[in-house]
């Protein structure tokens, strides 16, 4: 097996949201806000080459929608989706499996592209693209919170073309229990709740480690404190204790938690403090070795 990160640049959020009840006096130490309260927030993918699959865990915002859609997020930086693909040797046919942790805009938008024609279709041509049914359903039917994060124009060329499927889950048996279920050969997939139903994160055996790709239970390190949960999430209360249960088993495991958003920081280790789970080292997913 080999990892790759792959960048697709960068968007911003209002600092206000991101971090939810924590106030602005602490989290602007963070992740400093511009003049319009707004930070800049990765959108970090990652590449899994396993056997003669290349599996390609979510894929940024994409580049089909609106001027005045992107005017609210202010893309930036020179990463690219292709781009970085390109940069270790994989172009967008070679793609085996798209999996999708959930399906708000920035983390399934790169998967659909719109032709010269105007037609939309999937990015990855030859893929089977990954997501479970509840999950779909709920973004298919979205509530009003989350409307505005779940564009069609995202989710139903995915179906269309054949060549969506669904992960199945397993039913959890006690709130307390931590769903973990096997994807693939050295990939688990962990269930949780709090910021969208159903959202999967990846837990990836890699060089003698795990490697958790935190999705957005833990946008960033910025968010690994209990209280920091963001103003998206529609269960936040579930997504604090999933975060405990999660980063209990990290800490305990040494698990590598690898960051979708965080603007600075790929990875960390987690260490035991007495304010509680905190970072521990912080390294590139470059830097792992057996």
């Amino acid at each position: 097996m080999q990892l790759y990160t792959i960048n697709t640049g960068f968007f911003k959020l209002d600092g206000g949201a991101m971090f939810g009840v924590v106030p602005k006096t602490i989290w602007q130490n963070i992740n400093p806000p511009d003049a319009n309260n707004m930070c800049s927030w990765a959108m970090r993918c990652l590449l899994v080459e396993i056997g003669n699959r290349l599996i390609i865990i979510d894929n940024g915002i994409g580049n089909k929608q609106s001027e005045k859609f992107f005017s609210h997020y202010y893309l930036h930086g020179d990463d690219t989706l292709e781009g970085s693909l390109n940069k270790v040797g994989v172009n967008f046919n070679d793609i085996t499996d798209v999996f999708l942790t959930h399906l708000h805009f920035d983390h399934c938008g790169g998967g659909v592209i719109r032709t010269y024609e105007g037609q939309l279709r999937p990015t990855f041509p030859r893929a089977t693209y990954w997501t479970n049914e509840a999950h779909w359903q709920w973004a298919v039917q979205p509530n009003a919170r989350e409307k505005a994060s779940f564009l069609s124009e995202n989710l139903l060329p995915m179906q269309e073309s054949g060549q969506l499927k669904m992960f199945t889950l397993p039913q959890k048996t006690s709130d307390n229990q931590l769903l973990i279920t096997s994807f693939a050969e050295g990939i688990e997939i962990i269930a949780v709740d709090g910021h969208t139903e159903k959202q999967m994160l990846p837990l990836i055996s890699y060089k003698g480690q795990k490697v958790l790709f935190c999705g957005d239970l833990l946008p960033s390190a910025g968010h690994i404190p209990l209280p920091y949960v963001m103003a998206y999430d529609v269960r936040p209360l579930l997504t604090l204790q999933e975060k405990e249960q999660v980063l209990e088993h990290a800490v305990t495991e040494n698990w590598v938690l690898f960051f979708e958003h965080d603007p600075i920081h790929e990875c960390c280790t987690l260490q035991r403090t007495n304010k509680g789970i905190r970072p521990k080292d912080f390294f590139q997913l470059s830097a792992l070795s057996v």
